[in-house]
């Protein structure tokens, strides 16, 4: 429940804000405003909150959490109306719009706060009513920049009693120890426990869903992967069976789909399945092969169980972080970091990222993030690949100790490589690739552009099912 007009004078009376000084605005999120004051000797904080069902404004006697980056709004205010004093502050007639006269040495603005649950909105005019800028842009209500502000009607007919009956002030009295508290405390500590959106209770709610859901889902895929370590584990059984039908190939019979002999390990009379098709010694190799790639994507394997324990531990440190706080707005910011959809992930490089079994893929798609790559997030041992050809864009294989460049790896980066270039059109392309130390910069050339020496070649063709499955190792 949002504030009514009754409260919101109730609100203004103790506040008592003409005089005052702004000293500075803070934007915690993207439906509240904090409005540092400063008068006789008193500093207030001003929070207005924009939030459906929940408007309001009072003083905050929490400290105000900075956002991330600075915000649209914002930055605004800071270069218009920080410094201004604030000439005087009053309630539109019964209306739940609150209007601030502002000004400085040179100049005069409006700031209209509605706190209306299905409009509200943060609106700065100049001295003739034209929108400078609003919290919430809506072209079809005209609230742009550089539109008029339409001065809302006032009910003058209605009296003061009248309105008190019908929207009467509440006294809170489910608070602990209310009767000590002035209104502006009672607000702020109700609306801090008890609001739909913007309260402890409403972001504990929200965190627990989304930890719930989130640590289920991690889960699930780390006991995969320990279900995939385990197989992995008893991988010597593949290579006892190859040596088990080479010991037996004599038994081998042409009509059947499998090898009866008897294990000389355990002497119990085993079935081995087999390919008819082919000799003893390429039906042996099958299984020496799953022993090779058990062997080999274990070291890889245990990595990738290794961070999925540590995403676990993050996820669970961070709830422990929000359940603690004390501060709601604080809380919904630790949240919306947890939440952001992917895109608006701030990346720690430019262009895209894999890691496939430890090893680390990055790709460049514009002569920029070529240029930056090439300058900052790749180092000598590193290999680089780029389309003969077709220009486009580079591709990066990050070295790693001791260890040679699988080639499941090596195809991974070639396939990148064409489908970001202008090949991608013609299917097959031919590459060449080498060590970063063996790139030279070109010079008068235009960014990003590179001269390699002891270079490689490579013939790639786009491989669909290599390209989705990269989708599922993109970070």
């Amino acid at each position: 429940m949002s504030l009514n007009c009754n409260e919101i004078n109730v609100i203004l009376d103790e506040l008592d804000l003409t005089g005052a000084f702004i000293q500075q605005i803070i934007q915690p999120g993207y439906d509240s405003l904090a409005l540092y004051c400063y008068k006789n000797g008193k500093a207030t904080t001003l929070l207005i909150s924009l939030a459906p069902g929940v408007c309001r404004l009072h003083e905050t006697f929490r400290k105000v959490p900075k956002n991330d980056k600075p915000l649209r709004f914002m930055e605004f205010l800071k270069s218009r109306i920080k410094g201004c004093r604030i000439n005087s502050v009053e309630q539109m007639g019964f209306e739940r719009i609150i209007k601030m006269e502002l000004g400085n040495s040179s100049e005069r603005f409006y700031m209209f706060i509605r706190l209306w649950s299905a409009a509200s909105n943060i609106i700065v005019t100049d001295s003739d009513y034209y929108i400078l800028d609003v919290f919430f842009r809506r072209p079809k209500k005209d609230e742009v920049s550089g539109a008029l502000f339409s001065l809302p009607e006032i009910d003058r007919d209605a009296s003061l009693e009248e309105k008190l009956e019908k929207y009467p002030v509440r006294q809170f009295e489910e608070i602990e120890n209310a009767s000590e508290m002035s209104f502006n405390q009672k607000v702020e500590e109700y609306y801090s426990e008890h609001a739909a959106t913007l309260s402890r209770e409403a972001m504990l709610e929200q965190a627990t869903k989304y930890y719930n859901a989130k640590h289920s889902k991690m889960e699930a895929a780390l006991k995969k992967l320990e279900e995939k370590r385990q197989s992995f584990l008893s991988a010597e059984i593949w290579k006892h069976t190859g040596d088990l039908i080479l010991a037996y190939s004599y038994l081998i019979n042409e009509n059947s789909p499998v090898l009866k002999c008897v294990d000389y390990d355990t002497d119990k009379e085993i079935e081995i399945p087999i390919d008819v098709k082919k000799s003893a010694a390429e039906n042996a190799n099958i299984y020496y092969e799953k022993y090779k790639k058990a062997t080999s994507g274990l070291e890889a394997l245990e990595h990738d169980i290794s961070m999925a324990k540590k995403e676990i531990l993050d996820l669970e440190a961070v709830y422990e972080t929000v359940c603690k706080e004390q501060n709601p707005i604080r809380m919904q910011q630790l949240l919306r970091k947890q939440t952001k959809p992917k895109q608006q992930i701030e990346k720690k490089r430019p262009g895209l990222t894999y890691e496939v079994d430890g090893w680390q893929i990055f790709v460049g798609r514009t002569s920029d993030e070529n240029d930056e790559l090439l300058r900052k997030h790749v180092k000598g041992a590193d290999l680089w690949f780029h389309t003969r050809d077709w220009p486009g864009g580079y591709v990066f294989v990050k070295a790693r100790k001791n260890k040679t460049v699988p080639l499941d790896i090596m195809l991974m980066a070639g396939n990148l490589a064409v489908y970001n270039s202008k090949g991608r059109k013609a299917h097959t392309a031919d590459l060449y690739y080498t060590q970063v130390k063996h790139l030279r910069r070109a010079k008068n050339a235009p960014k990003g552009t590179v001269l390699p020496s002891n270079e490689k070649n490579l013939t790639i063709t786009l491989d669909d099912k290599i390209l989705r499955k990269l989708d599922e190792y993109e970070i």
